[in-house]
């Protein structure tokens, strides 16, 4: 079984792409093969692996960004489908897309699933200095979900009035543009000053939770700094 949609990628046109407005950002249909889709969504991650984020303060004074977050390591347990398609986020076919669409190759990838219950929301905000940008994998369906629950990332444009260390509300911004969040869409960004985004409060009855998978597109660490921070993690682990 195949994962990822070639022919959608290959659609794409990474000069329309680069040339959006407020900032760089595409929610594409289909990147992902139906038959895959459902494979993954099938078997998500089980929310028992996942850590509780609530309440953690942000900088420049921004609401916190409360959801359930697993990250992948290599040779974690996974299921056979989702196993596979790390092999493919790791591959070729995604690495030449991603090249494509940002316009570099000094990138590397981390990768984590989010799940969101009721009264989670993604504060407005421009994401860390750290990113290129993100492309994150919606897997809420008809089946488990209904579009005036939330979900959707928004769009923000500020017309460039807002310093990104700050924190302005959604009602604060010039135009907001839902994203589809739902079935078979992904939703691909660049990180900039003004990459205004974020997600409204969810309002889903109990039992359900908004759930994406997120690519991150990190700016690539030099050698020593890889070094670095794994001597600083190691004396964490060593010193706990």
């Amino acid at each position: 079984m195949r994962f990822l949609n070639t022919k959608a990628l290959d659609q794409l046109d990474a000069q329309a792409f680069q040339h959006q407005r407020p900032y760089p950002w595409v929610n594409p249909p289909g990147v992902l093969t139906d038959e895959g889709y459902e494979a993954l969504r099938q078997s998500l991650p089980s929310v028992d692996r996942f850590e509780a984020s609530f309440g953690k303060k942000r900088t420049y004074g921004q609401q916190p960004h409360d959801r359930l977050s697993l990250s992948y390591t290599p040779g974690m347990e996974l299921s056979p489908a989702w196993q596979a398609f790390m092999e493919e986020i790791k591959g070729p076919v995604y690495q030449d897309f991603i090249a494509r669409m940002l316009g570099t190759r000094n990138y590397e990838l981390r990768c984590h699933w989010h799940y969101a219950p009721a009264g989670c929301s993604v504060s407005p905000h421009c994401d860390a200095l750290s990113k290129y940008g993100s492309h994150i994998f919606y897997f809420n369906t008809e089946e488990d979900w209904r579009p005036e629950w939330g979900g959707q990332t928004v769009v923000l444009d500020d017309s460039g009035r807002f310093d990104f260390r700050s924190a302005p509300a959604f009602e604060d911004f010039d135009s907001a543009i839902d994203s589809t969040a739902m079935g078979n869409y992904s939703f691909l960004f660049v990180r900039n000053g003004n990459s205004w985004h974020g997600v409204r409060a969810i309002t889903c009855p109990p039992g359900h939770c908004r759930k994406v998978f997120i690519v991150v597109i990190r700016k690539r660490r030099s050698a020593f700094k890889r070094l670095y921070q794994g001597i600083y993690q190691w004396y964490r682990r060593t010193a706990a």
